[in-house]
């Protein structure tokens, strides 16, 4: 456990329905505990957690529990009689979805800043809310200790302007702010670092194409260490295939839906970030585990929404040839693209006519639930394609500890 010389972050991530929380050490990436409240609100409420090298606890949180309640159990009952875990803290580190154009950097919470994350609600919908409840509830709690908002949209803030805006009347942009914001911008900082230094290459003269795949997904071309482009759009929906989420699709289904089909734009909204993506195809899962066995069994919507997963993804990572010119490397990050070796290999055989090869036999073995990792290149590849597990919680942890006295 925690010793009196150890400094920690408690990272706390909310959902709409969800609260991840772990407290690490910034210096080391030590997780001392960790755990999920989930199904929040509902009856089933609930939450799991495990302290370093222990086996995972789960207990109800009672019927209707939310988001504040969560974090008072997590100090009141997990942590009850770890009073040195408790003094270990310096700072708590918020994950925010977006931003907007807002905020560029890690900034430190006020209400000031509660307003701000309010103010961009309309480009997350499903998270901004939670993550004010979040920051409500554990600053409540914490309110001795900095509390630090990393913001997902962040990192793509130096995208030119020919890259995020749309091509719609400029009034739209200037009062409404509509443009392309971009998600998941830590993990794809984090990688984008961690492949450099894997590489041993000069960070000022590095361009890398970092797939974030997960139930949500996206994709970003990162020269000399900054975002010149990424798959998201003005909310999570846009962009590649996801779990639940359509992804890039032509506008005029939307009017088609709502004229011919008599649905409401609310309607529509449901149907394209719940009902869609790999759900919508495979019509049996959006987790990508049971496409996958479902086209080993044969199911052929599972294949198709497979093949439509690595077509589109293959698309995007060539496309971005474009902006960055020279692609030094390729990284595969987030529960898909750490442990579908299959998807990877699809996928590289798509991008065979840029040069790029795959080693099979470590890609096969680069599974990161078995511990895998590392180059699955062929050392012939015009590419390096590597994989790298994302560690989002250890990025928060170290830039919310910045902010600690």
């Amino acid at each position: 456990m925690a010793t009196n010389t150890d400094k920690t972050v408690l990272v706390v991530n909310c959902g709409s329905s969800s609260v991840k929380f772990a407290i690490v050490n910034p210096v080391d990436g030590r997780v001392f505990v960790s755990g999920i409240a989930e199904a929040l609100t509902l009856d089933d409420a609930r939450i799991s957690w495990a302290f370093d090298g222990e086996a995972k606890t789960e207990q109800m949180l009672g019927s209707g529990a939310d988001h504040a309640r969560a974090i008072d159990f997590v100090v009141d009952t997990i942590l009850a009689g770890h009073k040195d875990l408790l003094d270990s803290l310096v700072a708590v580190g918020h994950r925010i979805v977006s931003g907007g154009d807002l905020y560029s950097q890690p900034t430190l919470v006020d209400d000031s800043v509660e307003a701000g994350i309010e103010k961009c609600i309309p480009f997350a919908p499903l998270h901004n809310p939670a993550h004010l409840q979040g920051i409500r509830a554990a600053r409540k709690v914490f309110p001795g200790i900095p509390h630090v908002c990393v913001f997902d949209t962040a990192f793509h803030q130096t995208m030119p302007e020919y890259a995020f805006r749309f091509a719609i009347p400029e009034k739209y942009y200037t009062e409404n702010r509509i443009r392309r914001y971009g998600a998941h911008g830590t993990s794809h900082y984090y990688v984008a670092g961690e492949v450099c230094k894997e590489m041993g290459a000069d960070p000022d003269n590095f361009n890398v194409i970092t797939c974030h795949l997960g139930n949500g997904a996206s994709i970003s071309a990162v020269k000399n260490g900054k975002c010149i482009d990424t798959s998201m759009g003005l909310t999570p929906l846009d962009g590649l295939m996801m779990g639940t989420r359509s992804g890039s699709i032509d506008p005029s289904v939307i009017f088609f839906l709502c004229d011919n089909m008599g649905l409401t734009a609310q309607e529509v909204c449901k149907i394209l970030n719940k009902e869609s993506g790999l759900l919508g195809i495979s019509g049996r899962t959006s987790d990508f585990r049971g496409i996958t066995e479902g086209r080993e069994q044969g199911d052929e919507k599972c294949a198709l929404a497979f093949d439509m997963f690595c077509y589109r993804l293959a698309k995007f990572i060539a496309s971005y040839y474009v902006p960055l010119g020279r692609v030094d490397a390729i990284v595969f990050t987030g529960g898909i693209g750490e442990n579908s070796y299959r998807m990877r290999r699809r996928v590289m055989e798509l991008l065979a006519p840029f040069g790029i090869k795959l080693d099979v036999e470590k890609n096969e073995a680069a599974l990161v639930y078995k511990g895998g990792r590392g180059v699955i290149s062929a050392p012939d590849s015009s590419c390096y394609v590597t994989v790298i597990p994302t560690n989002e919680e250890l990025i928060i942890a170290r830039l919310a500890s910045e902010f600690a006295k």
